[in-house]
């Protein structure tokens, strides 16, 4: 999926990944099997990638050699499951990219954390919590995808929750994923069991309400009752299985795509075929955003993320115009309007750039403005120690202005 691979019928043709050909390399492959991380390209774009391994793997623990009754162990691990070691691995992980200044994508198939006693023994918890801290301080996009006929449960959604960073971290979920923290079997058994299904039952099948209706009658004899029990038993064997398919389909309905957008728990809905696209173009978006943001606030160093996103927005719509502002929306087109207004180019006016100026120059007189409030006593000096900094010219625009201010009738 990842790395793509020789066609399995045709020889000679390569089937792509998802990645650019021959440009994903594995990197600590031998540890924590049950996770794939490493290195790729995406479009020429250099990513740092975490994906899951589904199939089951086998965990060698060697003999202590200090020890000669000890013997060397091999133990299964599932896949889809975090254990104590590819927690740990993916937290590295996530450490390692952010120091490197990569963007990260996370590929997420998980059903959650492994929960045995010598899980728990091996700080499954510990090493959970660890993959929080690292998204925490995460300062790279990080776009979280959940791949066609995958699923994120449990405490494996808790862990790269976008609530955790919201200011890098994306979910992204394609439409035949699942997600929730409870699968919909799980779901069935705690919040509609089988008294709730034969409460359904009764409802809706005529023939086991009449039955249980003519058992209800005290005038039944003990052969008829028998015989009234008998044929609801076996009308519940019949309908019992049925109804549960139905009440897990039903529950499965609250893990879908539309319902996770619906709750505003994903940023999107993808297609597998048009993910890799996506995916390209919203990481242009994001790194160039990311260069914006840091021209804006050295220039203006107290603006908040929301404020500088609102400013860009403005821009896009003050030089597009009004009527095209659907288009802020579309990833491609800000790519191309960003790319335009960051370029240093002689001859170009750059809309960026030219509210880039004016804003470090507000924040330099807001600056000088506090200061000659909080000091009064220096404001005689800081007039002459200018004057002396300025053309003839502004010399006698400052004495015009100073003489309209002291006269005002005159003007």
């Amino acid at each position: 999926m990842l790395a793509g691979r020789p066609h399995p019928t045709v020889k000679g043709l390569w089937q792509s990944g998802f990645f650019d050909h021959g440009t994903f390399s594995e990197i600590l492959q031998s540890w924590a099997q049950t996770v794939v991380v490493g290195r790729a390209r995406l479009g020429g774009i250099p990513v740092g990638v975490i994906a899951v391994e589904t199939r089951t793997v086998e965990l060698t623990v060697p003999a202590d050699p200090a020890n000669p009754e000890s013997e060397a162990k091999i133990i299964p691990q599932a896949g889809q499951v975090w254990f104590p070691d590819s927690a740990f691995k993916t937290a590295q992980a996530i450490r390692d990219f952010d120091r490197e200044g990569l963007p990260l994508l996370i590929f997420a198939n998980w059903r959650g954390f492994s929960g045995g006693m010598k899980d728990m023994y091996d700080q499954v918890l510990k090493f959970g919590a660890y993959i929080v801290d690292s998204l925490r301080q995460f300062k790279q996009p990080a776009l979280v995808y959940i791949p066609p006929h995958a699923e994120l449960r449990g405490g494996s959604w808790v862990v790269i929750d976008p609530t955790i960073n919201p200011l890098y971290v994306e979910l992204y979920a394609d439409k035949e994923s699942r997600g929730g923290i409870l699968e919909a079997e799980g779901t069935v058994e705690i919040k509609f069991r089988r008294k709730d299904l034969l409460k359904t039952i009764r409802r809706i099948d005529g023939t086991y309400a009449r039955i249980a209706q003519q058992l209800d009658s005290q005038e039944l004899s003990k052969e008829a009752r028998k015989e009234l029990e008998k044929q609801l038993k076996a009308r519940e064997d019949h309908l019992l299985p049925i109804f549960h398919q139905v009440a897990v389909q039903f529950a499965d309905l609250h893990d879908t795509p539309g319902r996770m957008q619906e709750k505003g728990v994903i940023t999107d809905i993808l297609q597998w075929k048009n993910s890799r696209t996506f995916f390209y173009w919203r990481l242009r978006r994001l790194l160039l955003e990311e260069v914006a943001k840091r021209e804006i606030l050295n220039a203006h160093s107290e603006l908040s993320n929301s404020h500088i996103q609102s400013m860009l927005r403005r821009w896009f719509l003050e030089t597009e115009g009004a009527v095209k502002g659907y288009l802020w929306d579309n990833n491609q087109v800000v790519v191309e309007w960003l790319e335009k207004h960051l370029q240093e180019e002689d001859g170009t006016k750059s809309a960026i750039r030219e509210n880039i100026k004016y804003l470090k120059r507000d924040y330099a007189l807001k600056h000088i403005r506090n200061l000659v409030q909080e000091n009064p006593e220096v404001a005689m000096d800081c007039i002459i120690h200018m004057t002396q900094h300025i053309t003839q010219a502004q010399r006698a625009q400052i004495a015009h202005l100073l003489a309209t201010m002291d006269n005002p009738a005159s003007s």
